[in-house]
């Protein structure tokens, strides 16, 4: 770009190197000090920077290229806002600033008027859509970035830009497109920069750094990038910019938002402040004010998006944390639910154990006679007690299995003689008459490292559903043998199967896949604690099946 130097009238509108101390400064004292307070601190903040932005512009013999009153002004109106008459205040505020800090330099009187209305123009606009597209003012996110940086720093710049390239070009004949290109870039670059640093320094960002390592850890990696930014860019002539990006991303990991928007306010100054000098990688290839548009660039398309790499990773903290929360609370919930299911059980299994003792009594006539009906009803009585037994010892040993209570002891456990012994006990069963009980055992040497009575536990509680719910098929195969690192036991039925759908529910506790209803005893509970104890004892368990073809439960254990 070759800007023609009609454009000097413009120097108040751009540029500061002292931005980074004042804006730590401005957007600090809403945290330590009372909000009434932040107005009159901000409009000094500002007029100062307008004096050093002017100062130093003209110094350097070009118009400035990074107006740090804006970015200010954004940032501690968006942080100290309290209603209407606030913004009232604050924005009357800010507009005597300005026009002091012109004043101070020796712009006259229109060209601070019109420079005034243009910055306060611009500034308001940046806050209300900020306020739009970003209420949450809340930097680490990816959405919460990317909107603000769309809202604040790209499109509210360009009215205002519009206004004053225009007043230009009517007051001194200035280009008209190189007015509005001036402006846009160096308010875009302070919003984009100095604002996000402002909303980035939260008590909460702070506190991070309160730890003596963490605290030393930022000095050093911001005191790096500052002495390799001022290498770079304000004393080399090579062009070698992109040194700075590895440093960057290292910040923008380490420190998250607060250091990487720290950081950016550094390369800006330097980069910008070196260019508008003559220095820096842009100073041979380019003429006047095209170098500070180039570092400009720079800093707007090639750093600025390293701040969303930090809040990708504040993100991602955030998800993780929430992740952390929600699994103690789970476990808590679990816990709280072991406890009950233990309590339970235990109040369960004494007036029970006091009712099958009564039945016992009554249907043995030692009560006193018994009729025919009085016998069955006895007889029905233990048999329900005995079932409600059965539920309170399962939900004893599930409550057990979940809190960590149940211990297993690890020996070598011969196979075969574990489904021999489940066959015979299976074949005692009433619901087994009928059904044909098999054990294959193929190959020898089939032990496994397990605790014996659990695995006999496990083995009967599939013994037992493949008989209730699989009987049907005439026949059930106990199998074992050898797999490339332990032992593999199945439980084979001939029945209708189960749907893939069911298989995915097959071992939820308290889950009878529809079953609630029909003649099949049962209380869902079997299958989940098996799984709990074949993983207590290093294992796996499964099942394979398909609608009316039957079903395979399957158990693996190491070799012992």
């Amino acid at each position: 770009m070759t800007m023609s130097r009609a454009l000097d009238p413009l120097e108040p509108v751009v540029g500061s190197e002292a931005a980074a101390p004042s804006m730590a400064r401005a957007a600090a004292r809403p945290a330590g000090i009372g909000q009434p307070l932040a107005p009159i601190f901000t409009a000094m903040a500002v007029m100062v920077l307008v004096v050093v932005a002017l100062t130093f512009a003209r110094s350097a013999g070009m118009v400035a290229a990074l107006w740090g009153a804006a970015g200010v002004a954004v940032a501690v109106w968006l942080r100290t806002s309290r209603g209407p008459l606030y913004d009232l205040s604050f924005g009357g505020l800010i507009a005597a600033g300005i026009a002091a800090g012109n004043l101070l330099v020796g712009n006259s009187t229109e060209l601070t008027m019109m420079f005034t209305v243009a910055n306060m123009l611009e500034i308001y606009a940046a806050v209300m859509l900020a306020r739009r597209f970003s209420p949450t003012l809340n930097l680490a996110s990816v959405q919460g970035a990317c909107r603000f940086l769309l809202a604040a720093a790209v499109i509210a710049p360009i009215p205002a830009a519009i206004f004053a390239a225009g007043m230009l070009w009517w007051m001194s004949g200035a280009d008209f497109l190189d007015s509005v290109q001036t402006w846009w870039f160096g308010h875009a670059l302070s919003i984009a920069v100095l604002s996000s640093f402002g909303l980035a320094l939260t008590k909460r960002e702070v506190a991070r750094f309160r730890a003596p390592a963490r605290a030393i850890e930022a000095v050093v990696l911001l005191g790096g990038l500052s002495v390799l930014s001022y290498a770079v860019f304000s004393q080399q002539r090579l062009p070698i910019g992109f040194v700075t990006m590895p440093l960057l991303l290292l910040i923008a990991v380490r420190l998250r938002m607060l250091g990487i928007t720290a950081a950016l306010v550094i390369i800006s100054i330097l980069a910008v402040g070196g260019s508008m000098r003559g220095f820096g990688p842009y100073a041979v290839m380019f003429e006047g004010p095209d170098r500070a548009m180039m570092a400009q660039l720079l800093v707007l398309f090639g750093y600025m998006p390293i701040m969303l790499v930090a809040a990708l990773l504040e993100e991602r903290d955030r998800f993780a944390d929430r992740a952390r929360l929600g699994q103690i609370r789970a476990e808590r919930a679990s816990e709280a639910k072991s406890r009950l299911l233990a309590n339970v059980a235990h109040e369960i299994k004494s007036p029970v154990g006091g009712v099958i003792g009564i039945g016992e009594l009554w249907k043995a006539g030692q009560l006193g006679p018994v009729s025919a009906t009085q016998a069955e009803m006895a007889d029905m009585l233990v048999k329900t007690a005995r079932q409600v037994e059965t539920l309170a010892h399962d939900l004893l040993d599930v409550a057990r299995a979940e809190s960590g209570a149940v211990k297993v002891e690890l020996r070598p456990t011969d196979v075969p003689g574990v489904l021999e012994d489940v066959r015979r006990a299976t074949a005692l069963r009433p619901d087994a008459e009928g059904v044909r009980l098999e054990v294959i055992n193929e190959g020898d040497g089939l032990v496994a490292l397990a605790d014996s009575q659990r695995l006999t536990q496990v083995i009967a509680n599939l013994a037992s559903n493949a008989v209730k719910y699989g009987g049907a098929g005439g026949v059930v195969i106990f199998r074992a043998c050898k797999i490339h690192d332990g032992v593999r036991i199945e439980v084979i039925d001939r029945g209708g199967g189960l749907s893939v759908e069911k298989q995915t529910q097959l071992f939820e506790p308290f889950n009878r896949l529809g079953l609630e209803r029909s003649a099949v005893e049962g209380h869902g509970i079997g299958l989940a604690l098996a799984k709990r104890l074949v993983e207590l004892q290093g294992g796996s368990i499964g099942v394979t099946s398909a609608p009316g073809e039957g079903a395979t439960f399957w158990v693996e254990l190491p070799a012992a």
